[in-house]
């Protein structure tokens, strides 16, 4: 988080919960002490790897600073609400109203509550989400092709080896047609997450395994990234497209570099380069990592467009924040200029802020239906 952002929390929280508190100046200073640690969990994250991204810790301590840190911005959250409250009341007490300790002692219970199943949802195996998605002129042969979507794995110390493999066996009993990862696989570098990201190697899905870059790709190495992943077997999509064929009929899966690779000197992004000499009247899929282009998809003529990088906004209400920031996009099915675009809520999420309220993670099976061309 921006520091000017954690100064904020962290002089709310004095001002607002701690220091009201009826109790001893040296256990005032103990709870500030406390919450200042946990605010600075980037800071240290960044100490341990060189990045905010990467926190090298076991796995433990990287849960439990996630929990202390989600805690904090949630008891802000509520202090917030109750202060909003307590102005409200002033017009009908005829003065300043005060809120007792046991109500802040409530409020701190439940935003600790709250961030601990947050993580837990965080952190679990994903469960199976079923999406059916209608396509306009999808050629019979495809009608039921089964695409599992595996978005944002972050693959880091919060989400190693154990965890991945436990994704992909749950893949693999899916038995679908085609597996695509639209981008944000790792959280390091790659002599850091060698290990923890071999299970994808035994990913498996009829017509292979496809792969696009994330913007987190590009803050560890995008060429050393992609070459680990053709090296584990997995089938670059980038800056490109391949044709699906089933007994005469075809469909059209593209790929594109993630947004990021505008800086840096990386491949420019140029879809209808992509999507150049892809057979008339085969639909295209496209993997973008985030979705905020998707007008631009919909206008090539792109019919189903499947993203991440939201992780769903991670909290039901403030997911609107997402929203915001990437096109109004952030959770679902949207319907784009007659193209269908799908924000996956992620597999995992960025291990800096792991926490999910209302906004689980999924495995995503997608089912493609015939509809007729209009």
């Amino acid at each position: 988080m921006p520091q000017l952002i954690i100064g904020l929390i962290y002089l709310l929280i004095l001002t607002r919960f701690i220091w009201p508190i009826d109790l001893p100046l040296w256990a005032k200073i103990v709870m500030a002490a406390l919450a200042l640690v946990a605010l600075q969990f980037h800071r240290w994250s960044k100490l341990s790897s060189g990045s905010v991204f990467s926190p090298e810790f076991p796995r433990p301590v990287v849960a439990l600073f996630n929990w202390a840190l989600g805690a904090i911005v949630l008891l802000v959250l509520l202090q917030l609400a109750l202060d909003v409250g307590l102005l409200l009341g002033i017009p009908f007490n005829g003065g300043v109203v005060s809120a007792p300790d046991k109500v802040r002692y409530g409020l701190a219970a439940l935003a600790a509550v709250a961030a601990a199943i947050g993580v837990h949802q965080a952190m679990r195996i994903p469960p199976l989400k079923d999406v059916e998605i209608g396509i306009r002129g999808l050629p019979w042969q495809f009608d039921g092709y089964t695409i599992l979507q595996l978005t944002d794995l972050h693959i880091s110390r919060l989400f190693p080896a154990s965890w991945a493999r436990n994704v992909v066996e749950r893949s693999n009993k899916l038995g679908v047609d085609l597996i695509a990862i639209t981008g944000d696989l790792i959280d390091g570098t790659v002599e850091a997450r060698r290990t923890d990201i071999e299970p994808l190697q035994d990913l498996k899905a009829t017509d292979g395994v496809y792969v696009i870059s994330g913007n987190h790709e590009y803050i560890f190495g995008y060429s050393a990234w992609m070459a680990q992943f053709a090296a584990l077997g997995l089938l670059s999509l980038e800056n490109r497209h391949i044709v699906v064929d089933r007994n005469g009929g075809t469909l059209v899966l593209a790929g594109i570099t993630d947004r990021a690779s505008r800086r840096g000197g990386h491949a420019v992004r140029d879809l209808a380069a992509v999507l150049k000499g892809i057979p008339k009247g085969a639909p295209a899929i496209l993997l973008d990592h985030q979705p905020s282009d998707a007008r631009h998809a919909a206008e090539l003529g792109v019919a189903l467009q499947l993203s991440g990088h939201t992780h769903g906004g991670l909290i039901w209400g403030i997911d609107r924040l997402a929203a915001r920031a990437n096109a109004g996009y952030v959770s679902g099915r949207y319907d784009v200029d007659g193209m269908a675009l799908y924000v996956n809520n992620g597999t995992a999420l960025w291990p800096g802020f792991a926490l999910r309220l209302g906004r689980p993670s999924e495995l995503t099976r997608i089912t493609l239906r015939q509809v007729a061309a209009t």
